[in-house]
C-alpha cells in the first residue's frame, strides 16, 4: 500500500490544520491547559483515558522532531515535560506515556496519556478505538480548570 498524495502534503504543511487553527483556547477536539512558547497542551474530549492530552508543536511547521534545531527542540520537550508535570499533579498515575505519531497527521504533536493502576491491561498497545465517545462534560470542564489553575 502506498501512503496517499494527501500525506505528503500535509507532511509539507500545505492545508495542515494544527497550522491554520492558529493557537485557540479550544479546539473541536479539546482544551488548552498549557501555552508555552513554541508548544499548547490541550485535554482531550474524548473518552479515551481521563487525562489523555496532546501537546502541539506550535512553531514552523514541522513533521518530525529530527526537524528542529537545538534549541527548538530543547524549549519543546521542557514545555512538554511541564504538561506532563501538571498531568501527573492533578490525576496522579501510575506512569506517563509519551507517544510522537503522526502517520494521520504529519505535525509534530505528541500523544500524553496516564496510565492508572486500575487499566485493564498495563501493557502497550494502548487502545486508541476509532469513534471514542465524548468524555463526560462537566468532568472535563473540572479537569480542564484544575490544570489551568
Amino acid at each position: 500500500m502506498e501512503w496517499p498524495q494527501s500525506f505528503y502534503d500535509l507532511k509539507r504543511g500545505e492545508g495542515c490544520p494544527m497550522c491554520d487553527q492558529g493557537r485557540p483556547d479550544e479546539t473541536p477536539h479539546g482544551a488548552r491547559f498549557f501555552a508555552g512558547e513554541v508548544s499548547d497542551a490541550y485535554l482531550q474530549k474524548e473518552d479515551v483515558q481521563r487525562g489523555y492530552t496532546v501537546v502541539i508543536w506550535r512553531g514552523r511547521h514541522v513533521a518530525e522532531p529530527t526537524e528542529l534545531s537545538a534549541d527548538e527542540a530543547k524549549q519543546y520537550w521542557l514545555e512538554l515535560l511541564e504538561a506532563g508535570r501538571l498531568l501527573e499533579r492533578h490525576f496522579e498515575p501510575v506512569k506517563m506515556n509519551y507517544d510522537i505519531l503522526g502517520n494521520s497527521l504529519p505535525h509534530l504533536h505528541t500523544h500524553v496519556v496516564p496510565r492508572y493502576a486500575e487499566d485493564p491491561k498495563p501493557g502497550w498497545p494502548f487502545p486508541f478505538p476509532d469513534g471514542a465517545t465524548p468524555i463526560d462534560e462537566e468532568l472535563f470542564r473540572r479537569d480542564v480548570e484544575a490544570l489551568r489553575g
